[in-house]
């Protein structure tokens, strides 16, 4: 049975630090910090879905919103997902970029970058997702970074 986000009993924190760990833990610091990136752009973009989503900014949302992040499902596929935030310990690292993004920074190497993914391959897809919304923008370490396209705006 999945998983009622909406019922989570962590803070913002603790669940932004266990995504952290979940999405990017084996990226290196750049690369968490990219991924956590990523969620604040989502909460500060000022049009399209992830605007109406974030309600104002709202981190949480963004976090919530189903289907966005695979850490955030306990069944992909009709499987069980381990790869989840509940099954995570964050560390020091991960509550330290949980509040450098929380306090407002993002890293300037994903620019505004509103998706990523790991493609499992040595180049990244032009867009994503496969709708258009992204254009590649930059890779760090297995993870492409999408900015949004007129695309996204429309959405």
């Amino acid at each position: 049975m999945a998983q009622n986000v909406n019922s989570l009993p962590y803070t913002t924190r603790e669940l932004l630090a266990r995504l952290i760990k979940c999405e990017a833990g084996g990226e290196g610091d750049d690369g968490m910090a990219a991924v956590a990136s990523v969620v604040r752009n989502r909460a500060d973009v000022p049009y399209g879905e992830f605007f109406r989503v974030s309600q104002g900014g709202d981190i949480r949302k963004i976090i919530e919103q189903p289907g966005q992040f695979v850490c955030m499902r306990d069944a992909v596929g009709g499987k069980y997902n381990p790869q989840n935030v509940w099954n995570m310990d964050p560390e020091e690292i991960h509550y330290q970029i949980a509040d450098w993004v929380l306090a407002g920074n993002t890293f300037s190497a994903v620019g505004n970058s509103l998706f990523f993914y790991n493609p499992y391959r040595e180049t990244c897809p032009t867009y994503f997702p496969s709708n258009g919304m992204g254009v590649a923008y930059n890779r760090i370490n297995q993870h492409c970074f999408y900015q949004p396209t007129e695309k996204y705006a429309e959405s």
